[in-house]
C-alpha cells in the first residue's frame, strides 16, 4: 500500500494564512476539511500550519504521509446515504511547541498570516498566574499565544496592518472574548509594553463562534476497505458525519476575507450568535438529555435504535416539534429544519452513540438544556408539557440506579448520587420526588414552588416504575 505524498498529486502550493493550535480530529475533519473545500472553489487562497501545545512530542504520522490525510464523510443528507472522501492537502507543515520553541515563536513573523483557529479542549482557555516567566514557555495554550503575539509585533514593528483574526473553537461560551482576557491578562501579568496591548485591542479581532459537527474520528472498523479504495495508506483518516455548522460573530467584515459560505457550506457570519446556540442546546442537546435516561428504561442502548423505535422515535420528535420549539423566540420554519437535521444525525447508520456515553453528569445537563423548556412550556401554555415531564421522570428514576432489577450505569458527582440514593429510600414516590424537586443545587432554584408540577412528575415516576 503506497504512502501519501504530495508529489503524487497536483498540489500547488499557497501561502500560510492560517496557524492552527490543535491537530485533533475535530479540526482535520471540520476547520481543515472547511479551507480545503474553499480553496477548491477558489474563494479563498491559503494553507494551515499546525502548532502542537499539549503534546511533548511531533506527530511524526503527520510528517510521514506529507502532511495529506482523507475526511470520510459518512451518514444521512437529505435522506440520502452519503459516503464521499476528501483529500486534505492544505496542511503547509506542523510545529510542535516543546520540541523548538524557537521556531514556533518565528511562525507569527510570517506577513501573510491572517487567521488564528484553535481546539484546545473546553478547558484550554484558561490564565495561570503563576506562569510569570515570559521568556519559558507558558503552561498554558493561551500563555504560548501571547508569546507568539508579542514576537510578531517585534518583528513586525507593530504595523496596524498585521493584526490576526481568532477563530477560537473550544465549546465555551463567549470563547473569543475568553481567548483575548487571558492575552490581556498575561501582557499584564509579563510586563508587556503598553503598545503590545493597544496593538491586540485596534488590530486584532477575537470572534465568538459556535460549531457542530460530529467527528468519530479514525474509521478503524473499515479503515481496510477504506485504503483500499483511496489506493493509499492513511493513518490520518477522520471520519465525519455530513452535518456542519460553523456560526461565527463577525458579520461581513470576516466573511469577505474568509467566505466558507460561497462554496455552499453551512457556514454563517453573524452578529450574534446567541440564537444559534439557544437553538443547538434546547434542540439537539436537549433532545439527546430528554430522550437518553427514558430510552434506556425502555430497554434501548443506542441513539439510532432509539429513534428508530416507533415509541420512543414519536416520543423524542412530538418533544421537539411540540414542546420545544414554541418555547424559542426564533423563525419557526428555521428550527423545524434544525430539528429534522437533528433527527436525521440520530439515525446515522454509520455512527455507534451509546446511551450511557450521553448519560454523564445528566443531572446538570438536564438543567441547562431541557428545563428551560419544560418551565418555558408552563409559563406559556398554562400546562406541563407531557413528554418533557415524562423526560423528567425517567431521569428520576434513571438515577435511583436499578430498574427492574439491572442496575443502570449512572455517572455523576458522587454527591450527586448519594443525595439520589438517599430520596429514593424515602416511604413514597411522592416523598421521592418532593425531596429532588427542592434540592436546589440540582436545578437552580426550588421546583416544588411550581404549582402542578410535583403531581405530574410524580404521576410519571409511578407509571415508570409500574410497566
Amino acid at each position: 500500500m503506497k504512502t501519501l505524498s504530495k508529489s503524487d498529486f497536483n498540489i500547488q502550493p499557497k501561502p500560510v494564512k492560517i496557524l492552527q493550535f490543535g491537530n485533533g480530529n475535530f479540526l482535520r475533519g471540520f476547520t481543515d476539511w472547511m479551507v480545503e473545500k474553499a480553496n477548491e472553489a477558489g474563494v479563498f487562497n491559503g494553507e494551515i500550519h499546525v502548532v502542537q501545545v499539549h503534546s511533548k512530542s511531533g506527530n511524526d504520522t503527520m510528517k510521514d504521509q506529507d502532511n495529506l490525510f482523507h475526511v470520510i464523510e459518512q451518514g444521512l443528507k437529505n435522506g440520502e446515504l452519503v459516503q464521499e472522501y476528501q483529500l486534505i492537502s492544505c496542511i503547509d507543515g506542523i510545529t510542535n511547541v516543546f520540541e523548538d520553541y524557537q521556531n514556533y515563536l518565528k511562525l507569527g513573523e510570517n506577513p501573510d498570516l491572517r487567521f488564528i483557529v484553535s481546539n484546545t479542549t473546553e478547558s484550554g482557555i484558561v490564565f495561570n498566574p503563576n506562569d510569570t516567566d515570559a521568556e519559558a514557555i507558558s503552561q498554558t495554550f493561551p500563555g504560548k499565544l501571547t508569546a507568539l503575539l508579542y514576537h510578531r509585533f517585534q518583528a513586525l514593528n507593530g504595523d496596524e496592518s498585521k493584526g490576526l483574526v481568532f477563530l477560537p473553537c473550544e465549546l465555551i461560551e463567549q470563547n473569543g472574548e475568553a481567548l483575548k482576557s487571558c492575552i490581556d491578562k498575561y501582557a499584564t501579568l509579563w510586563k508587556l509594553p503598553m503598545a503590545f496591548s493597544e496593538w491586540i485591542d485596534s488590530s486584532c479581532t477575537f470572534c465568538n463562534t459556535l460549531v457542530d459537527r460530529i467527528v468519530p474520528g479514525f474509521p478503524k472498523d473499515n479503515i481496510d476497505k477504506i485504503q483500499e479504495k483511496l489506493g493509499y495508506e492513511d493513518k490520518l483518516a477522520v471520519m465525519v458525519e455530513p452535518y456542519h455548522f460553523w456560526a461565527i460573530e463577525g458579520g461581513d467584515s470576516i466573511r469577505n476575507e474568509f467566505a466558507l459560505d460561497k462554496t455552499g457550506l453551512n457556514v454563517k457570519y453573524v452578529d450574534d450568535l446567541t440564537r444559534f446556540r439557544t437553538q443547538k442546546v434546547r434542540i439537539l442537546n436537549g433532545g439527546h438529555t430528554a430522550m437518553v435516561p427514558y430510552a434506556y428504561l425502555k430497554g434501548l442502548r443506542t441513539v439510532r435504535e432509539s429513534i428508530e423505535n416507533p415509541e420512543i422515535g414519536s416520543f423524542l420528535r412530538t418533544a421537539i416539534f411540540e414542546e420545544i420549539i414554541p418555547t424559542l423566540d426564533m423563525q419557526e420554519d428555521e428550527l423545524k429544519a434544525f430539528a429534522n437535521d437533528v433527527l436525521e444525525r440520530f439515525a446515522n447508520p454509520f455512527i455507534v452513540h451509546e446511551l450511557k456515553s450521553i448519560a454523564l453528569n445528566c443531572i446538570s445537563k438536564f438543567k441547562v438544556r431541557v428545563l428551560p423548556s419544560l418551565l418555558a412550556y408552563h409559563e406559556k401554555k398554562g400546562v406541563w408539557p407531557a413528554n418533557l415531564i415524562t423526560a423528567f421522570a425517567a431521569l428520576l428514576v434513571f438515577y435511583k440506579g436499578e430498574f427492574n432489577g439491572e442496575k443502570i450505569p449512572v455517572n455523576d458527582d458522587p454527591a450527586v448520587m448519594k443525595q439520589f440514593q438517599e430520596a429514593w429510600k424515602l416511604a413514597s414516590s411522592r416523598e421521592t420526588v418532593n425531596t429532588l424537586l427542592k434540592e436546589s443545587s440540582f436545578w437552580g432554584e426550588d421546583l416544588s414552588q411550581y404549582k402542578g408540577l410535583e403531581e405530574a412528575v410524580t404521576s410519571a415516576v409511578d407509571k415508570l416504575i409500574s410497566t
